[in-house]
């Protein structure tokens, strides 16, 4: 027998047809707000081990907690931070720096956790990245390049790059930096299932890939398993790259040598460098890592460490965000600069600081962001946040409104259970 909707809903009761009315309803919300973000990317820029504030963006000169760096002008009036970053001080104005961050997470795992998901490790619901949320928002499905990349993956706790409840289809496509290529003098990136694993004739190729997906599609329909679907989302995305051109996204060595120098030559630098080539190509999120581990987990000779990433940051960063302006590209595409927490104030008998989440700063700079600004204040002995303070889930919730989508979009569980992608309060004064 067949229903149209009226007959449908007459059937069914009011109680259904308005349950249904307001399913029609949401459905058009998404594709509305899918629509306003289209074209629009987002980088993120990981600092992993937490990064001290003190010393890179909410200096305290001439405080015993200060330490041996100087502070500089920037090219905003008022607007300072550290000597470390004289390429990134010319670019203030594209930058809102956030010194009011707080949460109540100093350990890694779940302080990355909670700041890649903008919610608290633990309970029944594994919630997704903020990058495999954007990119299930923004992604172009006709873009044979993954929707999220991420570049140098952090060692402590992977899984708070990935897509939780969303399922494997909008995991990070990750890049590693290759540790055996000695002939180079930049780091080469690689995806590790980027081409085939061995030369054989196209044809020939192209048979093996339509027995596989016969076999696959057969095998599928008898064990559709979360393990199985991964293997297969894998599976399928390398399948399409090796196809398409696009891969060329990864071939570095396309750039011309001052163009590679002036990002820097590390895996930093060049990750930088592939988040431009991507977002060129329409990639929506990228996320790249800096501190090969925990590198800015400084409870040790904090000052000669952070000077050193400060260098590499200032280079990658710095050179990005001039690149995607010169190229028209900026203006839709939103950077965030993060770590788990911040470091202590207070300078210990090593010569280090130690982990610190109740007051650290945050950074938003490009598309849709509000720049040359300060945003929060901490004490004058950085202690804590005495102004507007700022959660993670802020944060997420900021993130998302810069790049066009409502933070109060739902997605749905395995289970039916409706979950936003933030449950925080959007930061008005740091957007556009």
């Amino acid at each position: 027998m067949n229903l149209n909707r009226r007959t449908m809903l007459t059937r069914v009761g009011p109680a259904a047809a308005f349950a249904v009315s307001n399913w029609r309803e949401t459905l058009v919300a998404e594709a509305a707000n899918a629509s306003a973000a289209s074209g629009k990317h987002c980088v993120i820029l990981w600092m992993a081990g937490g990064p001290s504030q003190t010393d890179t963006f909410d200096m305290k000169p001439g405080t015993k907690v200060g330490g041996p760096f100087k502070e500089i002008q920037t090219n905003v009036s008022g607007v300072r931070f550290s000597e470390h970053f004289p390429e990134l001080a010319k670019q203030a104005d594209r930058l809102a720096i956030v010194r009011s961050v707080t949460t109540k997470e100093g350990d890694h795992q779940r302080g990355t956790m909670l700041m890649h998901t903008g919610n608290m490790v633990g309970g029944a619901v594994q919630y997704p990245s903020i990058g495999s949320a954007l990119s299930k928002s923004l992604q172009n499905t006709s873009n044979p390049l993954p929707a999220y990349v991420a570049v140098a993956t952090p060692s402590i706790a992977p899984q708070s790059q990935g897509p939780g409840f969303l399922g494997p289809r909008y995991a990070p496509a990750k890049v590693s930096a290759n540790a055996n290529d000695t002939e180079s003098e930049y780091a080469s990136l690689r995806v590790d299932y980027m081409n085939p694993g061995m030369q054989i004739e196209s044809n020939r190729y192209h048979k093996r890939s339509e027995l596989w997906t016969q076999q696959q599609t057969r095998f599928l329909k008898r064990r559709n398993l979360p393990n199985v679907l991964a293997q297969d989302t894998a599976y399928q995305s390398a399948m399409n790259m090796i196809a398409s051109d696009a891969k060329e996204a990864f071939e570095l060595s396309q750039e011309p040598e001052h163009i590679r120098d002036a990002y820097g030559k590390g895996t930093f630098g060049q990750g930088c460098l592939l988040a431009r080539r991507l977002i060129e190509r329409d990639v929506p999120v990228v996320e790249v890592a800096l501190g090969d581990g925990l590198g800015w987990d400084t409870h040790t000779d904090n000052f000669d460490r952070v000077k050193e990433l400060s260098g590499q940051l200032d280079r990658g960063w710095a050179t990005l965000m001039s690149e995607l302006q010169d190229r028209g590209l900026l203006e839709n595409t939103t950077i965030l600069w993060a770590g788990e927490f911040g470091r202590t104030p207070t300078i210990n008998r090593n010569g280090g600081r130690d982990h610190f989440p109740q007051a650290f700063s945050c950074v938003l700079a490009g598309g849709g962001i509000s720049g040359g600004q300060v945003y929060g204040e901490t004490a004058s002995d950085g202690s804590e946040v005495t102004d507007r303070p700022v959660e993670a889930k802020d944060l997420t919730a900021t993130l998302c409104a810069a790049v066009g989508i409502k933070p109060s979009t739902e997605n749905m569980t395995e289970g039916g259970r409706p979950i936003k992608i933030s449950e925080g309060s959007k930061i008005d004064e740091v957007l556009l």
